[in-house]
């Protein structure tokens, strides 16, 4: 058996020696870890962070940085949008999926616009200025943007539309460096330190440690292979990542991504995840994922995707990753994007970071000669371009209700775009918690002393997504369980 493996708790009896302790707790030092950690320390707890890296960070630190945030933020306000927590809650309750909850989203939503507050308390910029152009990622630092298909149908009549993609202002950008998940970051962690807030690096950890009445009371660790057992007075927080990068747990729970982790790092093993249900603890949207297109935006929205019947599925201008979703779960993991040469070059010369412009798979004089290169149904893609033709020239898309903006007839000479396997996704369930980030038990009932956030617990998504979830739920929920456990 390697280390991790066993993830047996361990009993408080079995301690001979306490390497450290605090009242606090918390193992993960990306986003929920740090927002946890400032919380917990100005509730007055003596707080522990136990990294399994070098350096804080993440996948947080790594990530585009999106926070989804809104009901009317200083941010949407400043960039001229208005906005309400039940307007938000009306979008959310739509896009994230059957099986979203419901008392979440409202609570999550109410909560948004003190939540970008105390960001910005914690010194993360963002500057006032919006991105309205389709994109996984501003081109430049903006601070807002559309990030879930907000405008785009059929959410656009569900809630009235408003960007809610709060951006953290990155710097020096075309040279790489100080990303927007990195500039979160180090806003928060800065925070924590300052708050009092310790770390200890290249810990990993192992298992949780139970007093007899079944309170969490601490966490047995390896550091540089020497077992350590750690203390916490008051609470544990699991803050370790999803199972994304765990193969037997995605085999098991999410076997459709298999082999295409994206938007994750390796440190996501569902460790955490595991420790927890060790001790009997409940799960939540285990088998939900999100799943991006690799494709840039501004190329999809200036064509026609169609499956391998030749027949379009999606409204190529809504958000890049619900496109992905529907390709890969319901489209056989097919899909071509159709572009004549003139829709091209626009994509070309937009504002695009250009990192996923794909050149054409094929070209062809027409659409017949097209259908048959890729090998699609016979006057299938014929009949598809003609009828996208036909309301294009009218400004209308009555099939799948594309924006008026991005309806322009395809013409000859014909490209299309080959996006078989070209998805790739995260896992998005976890650990079942309360509002308050207390793990609960299958029973029902909270495990005492444990506490989890982010991507280790099921938050608001269930089956859909929107950019900037992950970052905005495992800070929220990394706060409350800061609060929580630091009361003990």
């Amino acid at each position: 058996m390697t280390p991790g493996d066993d993830v047996h708790p361990i009993p408080i009896s079995a301690v001979t020696e306490w390497a450290d302790e605090a009242d606090v707790v918390i193992a993960g030092y990306g986003v929920a870890g740090a927002a946890a950690a400032v919380e917990a320390a100005r509730a007055g707890a003596d707080v522990l962070v136990l990294e399994r890296t070098s350096a804080w960070g993440g996948a947080a630190a790594m990530a585009g940085g999106f926070i989804y945030l809104g009901g009317g933020t200083a941010l949407q306000k400043a960039c001229g949008f208005e906005d309400s927590p039940e307007n938000m809650a009306a979008f959310l309750n739509a896009a994230m999926g059957p099986g979203a909850d419901e008392h979440r989203i409202a609570d999550y939503c109410a909560g948004s616009v003190a939540h970008f507050d105390w960001l910005v308390g914690c010194g993360v910029p963002f500057k006032a200025e919006f991105f309205g152009e389709p994109g996984w990622e501003p081109i430049g630092d903006q601070g807002l943007m559309y990030s879930g298909g907000e405008n785009a149908y059929p959410f656009n009549t569900i809630a009235e539309p408003a960007p809610r993609g709060h951006i953290p202002q990155m710097q020096n950008k075309k040279q790489g460096e100080s990303s927007a998940g990195f500039m979160l970051m180090k806003g928060l962690v800065d925070t924590a330190t300052a708050a009092g807030t310790r770390s200890l690096y290249d810990v990993r950890v192992q298992s949780l440690i139970v007093e007899s009445d079944g309170r969490v009371a601490g966490i047995r660790a390896r550091r540089y292979g020497t077992v350590v057992d750690i203390r916490a007075r008051r609470g544990v927080i699991l803050a370790t990542g999803s199972f994304a990068y765990n193969a037997g747990m995605v085999t098991r729970y999410t076997p459709r991504i298999a082999g295409r982790p994206a938007a994750s790092v390796e440190q996501h093993d569902g460790q955490g995840i595991r420790m927890a249900q060790a001790l009997g603890a409940d799960l939540a949207h285990m088998d939900a994922t999100e799943v991006a297109l690799f494709i840039d935006p501004q190329q999809l929205v200036r064509g026609i995707l169609v499956n391998e019947r030749g027949q379009r599925y999606v409204a190529e201008d809504t958000y890049p990753g619900r496109v992905g979703q529907l390709t890969l779960y319901h489209q056989n993991n097919t899909a071509y994007l159709i572009i004549d040469g003139d829709a091209q070059e626009e994509a070309i010369a937009s504002l695009t970071p250009r990192l996923m412009l794909r050149p054409p798979t094929w070209v062809a004089d027409t659409v017949a000669d097209l259908e048959a290169e890729i090998g699609l149904p016979p006057n299938s893609l014929r009949a598809t371009v003609d009828a996208y033709n036909e309301g294009a020239s009218r400004g209308e898309d009555p099939l799948l209700h594309k924006k008026a903006q991005w309806l322009n007839p395809i013409k000859s000479p014909v490209g299309a775009i080959d996006l078989r396997d070209s998805t790739g996704g995260f896992t998005l369930g976890g650990l079942h918690t309360s509002l308050d980030a207390e793990v609960l038990h299958v029973s029902g009932e909270p495990i005492p002393g444990l506490f989890a956030a982010g991507r280790s617990a099921a938050g608001l998504a269930a089956w859909g997504y929107a950019s900037g979830v992950s970052l905005g739920d495992g800070s929220f929920y990394g706060r409350r369980a800061g609060r929580a456990a630091a009361i003990g």
